[in-house]
């Protein structure tokens, strides 16, 4: 489970590594669904260059595709974004832990001066 976790968050900040990815999910979350070729149209890129991006995004399960015919709709999915920012927390609170035991440590050897 715990190795898992690791694998998602891993993936999600591969994934938002590249600034163009990162603009594609901003768009997205911005904008709500969007066809695949109007993305690739705000981008100084080809079409396939575009869609390779989404595939990456859709690895990460940053985005979803919904295919109604011949269109191509890409959503974007939060729900990894939140196990990065558990993570931070984490870390937060990690950090939080040791200062506090470090000013008591401090507080301590003034009081005892």
């Amino acid at each position: 489970m715990v190795e898992q976790k690791l694998n998602t968050l891993s993936d999600t900040l591969k994934a938002v590594s590249d600034p163009t990815r990162r603009s594609i999910l901003t768009t997205l979350v911005q904008q709500g669904s969007t066809r695949v070729t109007e993305l690739a149209a705000m981008y100084d890129m080809s079409l396939n260059s575009v869609s390779k991006h989404i595939k990456v995004l859709e690895r990460a399960n940053l985005v979803s595709r919904k295919t109604l015919g011949r269109v191509h709709l890409i959503e974007a999915n939060l729900a990894p974004v939140k196990e990065v920012d558990d993570w931070f927390n984490e870390l937060r609170s990690i950090w939080e832990i040791r200062l506090e035991a470090l000013d008591n440590l401090v507080t301590k050897e003034n009081s005892n001066d």
